[in-house]
């Protein structure tokens, strides 16, 4: 019985020492590159049930960048696409789940246990009425050090392109194989947290769950 009992608080503790480890990562400011801070370029990170995805303003240059996007259905050359959403994630839950109501056992202990990762691009248009975006403003330094960073996350073939994949969840979306692998410590809110880093933003050490990445965000960037 003693047994059973210290088994069934290790499984309710858990839960409790990786969120709380997680506030804490957080609250520590991580390592990150030494840019200028500047107000040249708005960035937007969008809140969804589970993780943060990167908005990026979809200029000529964006467009041109993300042509290759197009093959794989996702309408960057679109007047009408204002937004570029950038996610990155465990490839059998990512590409497996539209909805939280869609979710499945299988791809969400493969994610927890270890997965390949992808990259989620897809487009928005106007978004000044959409809830749960936080804004940040770059230096161009900072910005091209951000785009930089996500690039090193595509995989690509031998011509140097991108790899896409199947399938698509929604009408203009794609999925393209990324460097990398997920599981519990190294999550889709942790990946934002090093891209941010990356371009000089001051962010939390340890981000994995989208409450650590709300914290990071007031506690170091906004």
């Amino acid at each position: 019985m003693r047994r059973l009992i210290r088994f069934l608080t290790a499984i309710i503790c858990l839960p409790l020492i990786y969120f709380g480890a997680a506030l804490g990562g957080a609250a520590i400011p991580g390592e990150r590159a030494d840019l200028p801070a500047g107000t040249e370029y708005l960035i937007g990170l969008v809140h969804g049930p589970l993780h943060f995805d990167l908005m990026l303003p979809l200029s000529p240059e964006l467009r041109a960048r993300y042509g290759f996007a197009t093959a794989a259905g996702v309408p960057v050359a679109n007047p009408q696409a204002e937004w570029l959403l950038v996610g990155w994630g465990a490839a059998a839950f990512y590409t497996s789940t539209a909805r939280l109501a869609d979710m499945t056992l299988s791809p969400v202990m493969r994610g927890l246990i270890g997965d390949s990762a992808v990259l989620h691009l897809d487009v928005a248009g106007d978004v000044s009425r959409v809830p749960d975006i936080q804004y940040l403003t770059l230096s161009a330094a900072q910005y091209e050090a951000l785009l930089a960073r996500v690039d090193a996350s595509f995989l690509r073939d031998q011509t140097g392109m991108p790899v896409a994949l199947p399938p698509h969840l929604g009408p203009h979306d794609g999925f393209f194989a990324a460097s990398g692998r997920f599981d519990l410590f190294h999550t889709c809110n942790v990946w934002i947290g090093e891209v941010l880093r990356a371009a000089g933003v001051p962010f939390g050490i340890w981000t994995p769950t989208p409450q650590a990445v709300e914290l990071a965000l007031r506690w170091h960037a906004l």
